[in-house]
């Protein structure tokens, strides 16, 4: 191997903070969009025989539910996403503003942890290599805020939902409904997304400290060809 492949090849791998701190956000991400799809958030128990069957974020089940305040008495029967057109009737009662928050709290949460591991799998490759190497200290900085701020929006989510799904101006007889696994799986989101925002920060401070390290080994890789010739061009 000459020189130049050796000084090419020669650069700081990813750091034992980054590979744990993505593992953490992969899982945590596949929680995250098995709960954000689906339907499983609320359930209602076998044994109530209730029209309502369960629901998700985006998607309701009823078996032959008919709505008290609909003028038409029209049967509700099936699974249907929220923004179907045999819900138009009564979205504003399926989507109070509680739920529609929980709804863009999960939905930035999803798309702020997928763009991060994003992040995460280029600096894990080293590609593209002069890139990641430049600016990994500002990309760990990202990856970092982005998994906080999941965190805190996970927080938020299930805490608004787990405190509101009982509401009587929802759905009819709270008492036969129980929390179900979709909603665990959100739970489970939130810890992991925790648990990686701690490798990440320690990751973001670990890579602003090699950032002049990663600029010598730039100016390694990219070596003057004038200099190594012992050439010395004024500059007029």
């Amino acid at each position: 191997m000459s020189s130049a492949e050796f000084e090419k090849n020669n650069y700081p791998k990813a750091s034992k903070y980054l590979v744990n701190g993505a593992f953490l956000t992969y899982i945590a991400g596949l929680f995250l969009m098995i709960s954000f799809c689906s339907p499983y958030w609320v359930k209602s128990y076998t044994e109530t025989f209730s029209d309502f069957k369960n629901m998700g974020l985006w998607e309701y089940c009823f078996h032959n539910f008919r709505y008290p305040y609909y003028q038409f008495d029209h049967p509700f029967d099936g699974c249907h996403h929220v923004f179907s057109k045999e819900y138009f009737v009564i979205r504003e009662w399926l989507l109070p503003p509680w739920l529609m928050t929980v709804q863009a709290f999960v939905t930035m949460s999803f798309l702020l942890s997928f763009g991060s591991q994003i992040i995460m799998a280029m600096q894990l490759c080293r590609w593209p290599l002069e890139f990641v190497l430049k600016y990994e200290w500002i990309l760990s900085a990202i990856n970092f805020v982005c998994v906080c701020t999941t965190t805190v929006f996970m927080f938020l989510a299930i805490t608004i939902f787990g405190g509101s799904y009982t509401r009587r101006d929802w759905l009819m007889y709270p008492n036969f409904n129980y929390l179900c696994w979709s909603y665990g799986l959100a739970c489970l989101s939130f810890f992991f997304h925790g648990f990686a925002s701690a490798f990440l920060y320690k990751e973001a401070k670990l890579s602003h400290e090699r950032r002049r390290e990663s600029k010598n080994l730039i100016m390694q890789m990219q070596p003057n060809p004038q200099h190594r010739l012992g050439w010395n061009i004024p500059n007029y």
